[in-house]
């Protein structure tokens, strides 16, 4: 017989920061709930997915994960199945949970996440589906628990909703408006996450950038950087994603000037040809882009600039693709995570014309990569010989004798030692230098 103190509940989630970030939340929620965490999903008595509809792949593993939660649910009928992310925010997708699968107790959306522990009380009086999809415009949820998964480095959401509209993205659709979080509150819970002995903050917001816009007073995202600079005890800040239109000069400046904000520039270029760009609806020209990258580099030398890109946007020809290629030659990413066109229902790209067939999307995706690793791989053998600091994530992945680690470059480091590091700022020189990953050794203090 389950006990009302001991149920358990795990949380599975798919896509991007910004939902590991509202799982982290949710499992915070619930352990406050009473529910308790657990690893296996054949003990627990609720089950969360977190979906993500950022590209068709996504969708189908959450469709086929639903399939076989289906076959579990028949075996172990008071199981509570509850729905959240961004496939929640497609009115076609919500139609079709609702007639076809009565095994999903709760459909919540981006916005109502933190409503879990009520919603799941509903659906335990009520007996029926629980849907709660909000409009986008509730009252942001204001300061909330959350468990933070990393011992080193916690997620921080500055903003919630995306206003840009690029012709390939589902986000302003999944995430409604933009609405920014008071600076003051942002400021309290970094506080409180040093003073719990985080060393690093990550800033969430589809578009830092615009941080503010909506707030009264000239509160901006540089103003944000300011005033977070000044948290003793806060060894960096991070943040993403930075829109390439709006990086102000204000913006580089505050950056150069600070102590603590990390010399990593995330800068989505998406595409390097002009005309995919204007279709792209990015708000920028190649030539901008350009412009900003030099600009980072003369005020801050040692910055690393890393980008997305996509291949085989509607209409783009074999001209249109020696752009991209041409011009990441030129700036000289440190890494770039790449990505074939994927149509997404209800954005602009899905209906236009002139759709690339999958093989040649295929080839220049493998073009750009062939790239794109020679360029990194150069770029990190540059750094051989010199001596980095790196924040000690934890025991590395691959080999649980070494520890891995990251420069404030974003850099991945990997190096011997023998105490227990993680969580320590150690200083590193870097051996041998590989296209994803540096070697070093432990220099001691």
């Amino acid at each position: 017989m389950h006990h009302e103190h001991d149920k358990k509940f795990s949380v599975i989630t798919w896509g991007c920061q910004m939902n590991e970030h509202d799982s982290e939340i949710m499992r915070a929620l619930l352990e406050n709930n009473g529910y308790e965490w657990t690893d296996n999903l054949r003990e627990a008595d609720l089950i969360v997915l977190n979906t993500c509809s950022v590209r068709k792949h996504a969708e189908q593993k959450v469709l086929g994960f639903l399939g076989n939660l289906k076959h579990q649910k028949k075996k172990r009928p008071d199981i509570l199945i509850a729905v959240g992310g961004c496939m929640t925010q497609n009115p076609e997708i919500v139609r079709t949970f609702q007639k076809e699968s009565p095994h999903i107790n709760i459909l919540f959306g981006t916005r109502n996440f933190h409503q879990l522990p009520d919603l799941i009380r509903k659906a335990e009086q009520t007996n029926s589906q629980v849907v709660e999809l909000g409009s986008g415009d509730e009252e942001l949820p204001g300061l909330l628990p959350a468990h933070h998964t990393s011992p080193v480095k916690a997620y921080v959401t500055i903003m919630y909703g995306c206003d840009n509209f690029c012709a390939y993205c589902i986000v302003p659709y999944t995430r409604g408006r933009e609405k920014s979080r008071p600076l003051d509150e942002i400021w309290e819970e970094v506080e409180n996450l040093v003073k719990e002995g985080y060393f690093e903050v990550m800033l969430l917001g589809q578009n830092v950038n615009s941080y503010g816009k909506d707030l009264p007073g000239d509160t901006n995202f540089a103003a944000l950087l300011r005033r977070l600079d000044q948290i003793p005890g806060l060894a960096r800040i991070r943040y993403m994603t930075s829109h390439p239109r709006d990086f102000s000069d204000e913006l580089i400046e505050t950056i150069a000037n600070s102590q603590k904000v990390c010399e990593h520039f995330h800068l989505p270029l998406q595409a390097g040809s002009n005309n995919v760009l204007k279709k792209m609806n990015r708000g920028y020209t190649r030539e901008q882009y350009l412009r900003l990258t030099e600009k980072i580099r003369e005020a801050i030398p040692v910055a690393s600039i890393t980008t997305d890109l996509i291949v085989g946007f509607p209409g783009e020809t074999a001209a249109d693709f020696q752009q991209t290629l041409e011009l990441v030659e030129r700036v000289q990413f440190d890494a770039a995570y790449t990505f074939m066109f994927s149509p997404r229902p209800g954005t602009r790209a899905a209906k236009m014309k002139e759709q690339i067939p999958p093989a040649e999307k295929k080839a220049r995706l493998n073009q750009l990569c062939k790239t794109q690793n020679q360029i990194s791989l150069a770029r990190n053998q540059k750094l051989e010989g010199q001596t980095w600091e790196v924040l000690v994530e934890g025991k590395s992945k691959t080999n649980p004798k070494r520890w891995s680690g990251r420069t404030r470059t974003n850099k991945i480091v990997v190096f011997e030692g023998e105490e227990d590091l993680a969580g320590k700022i150690v200083e590193v020189k870097i051996d041998c230098a590989q296209t994803w990953t540096l070697f070093g050794s432990l220099i001691p203090n």
